[in-house]
């Protein structure tokens, strides 16, 4: 199974980003752009989302070797993950560590999450839109701001939202009743013996409540070479919250 990419920049990828959950390779272009000329990027849509084919279950393992398949060509990478895709990187690293150079993990941990975000409450809303009789995307936005009263968010879920063939007018392009059906599965974290040697950047949002000191341990034991940073005036999204600021520390970690 071959993932969709977006390269930017010149020359052979030495930098490769995951993106989170409903997300799409292209959240990255921001980031990966500030990177040049010194840097070229590949921007993967992860498995059930984007332009990447639908797989038959959500399993962080079997997600983390389709991503390795993709970026042996290019190897070793620096892989940077946020959220989903930062767990989706942690496995990689864990799995295929030759691939991996640098491990950047943005916002989350090896940890387990199920029950603690409101994505459960987007997939309601997403799932309650009728598509077939949908007019366009002002609808969409509008039909979604219960469920979803975060403008940023409602954008961010609809960037998923395509035009579609009879019956329907409109199609999400991510695997939603997958996604949807095995939420739970999105907030574990599989248990291992493995260690990546390499060297890691933790970035947290300083607002945000995913990276806890009680998750320091678990962490540590997996990336010995770990090292933290918070940053101010971010949540769960660092990288679009304070993108001048992500870059300055993903350029310096990259560039050490």
């Amino acid at each position: 199974m071959s993932l969709a990419t977006t390269t930017v920049g010149a020359g052979e990828p030495d930098v490769a980003f995951a993106h989170g959950l409903f997300g799409q390779g292209k959240n990255w272009t921001q980031i990966a752009k500030a990177l040049t000329p010194g840097h070229t990027s590949l921007l993967v849509d992860m498995p059930d989302h984007g332009r990447s084919p639908w797989t038959e279950r959500v399993d962080y393992p079997g997600y983390a070797d389709l991503v390795a398949e993709t970026l042996a060509p290019h190897a070793p990478l620096d892989l940077v993950g946020h959220s989903m895709g930062g767990k989706i990187a942690m496995q990689v690293a864990l799995r295929r560590p030759e691939l991996v150079r640098r491990l950047v993990v943005v916002d989350i941990a090896p940890a387990d999450y199920r029950g603690l975000s409101a994505f459960g409450d987007y997939v309601a809303a997403m799932r309650a839109i009728d598509l077939a009789t949908l007019p366009g995307r002002e609808a969409a936005d509008e039909a979604l701001r219960d469920g979803v009263p975060d403008p940023v968010v409602r954008g961010f879920l609809l960037q998923n939202l395509r035009r579609a063939s009879a019956p329907e007018n409109w199609r999400w392009q991510m695997n939603l009743g997958l996604l949807g059906d095995q939420l739970d599965r999105l907030g574990e974290w599989p248990a291992t013996d493995a260690t990546f040697d390499g060297p890691v950047l933790w970035v947290a949002g300083a607002e945000s409540d995913y990276v806890r000191p009680e998750h320091r341990e678990a962490m540590r034991a997996l990336f010995p070479r770990v090292r933290s940073v918070r940053v101010k005036g971010a949540g769960h999204w660092v990288h679009s919250e304070q993108p001048d600021a992500f870059v300055r520390t993903l350029r310096a970690f990259l560039d050490a």
